[in-house]
């Protein structure tokens, strides 16, 4: 991966919360990272509920059977 150093524009009110996320000796990089992480987890998350909610609408309970 590149060290090319990107610029992103964002409010002074995003910055600050950006800021308060971040903790001492970590990088706005690094806090970045795991705001993507985090995003993802959340996506595999609510994917797994559909497909169990899918699941459980599908399925006929064995006392019906």
């Amino acid at each position: 991966m590149s060290n090319a150093n990107k610029r992103i524009p964002v409010t002074e009110e995003r910055w600050k919360e950006l800021n308060e996320l971040k903790s001492a000796g970590k990088t706005y990089d690094d806090l970045l990272e795991e705001l993507i992480q985090e995003h993802h987890r959340r996506q595999l998350a609510d994917k797994v509920r559909e497909v169990r909610e899918a699941d459980t609408e599908e399925l006929t309970p064995l006392d019906e059977l």
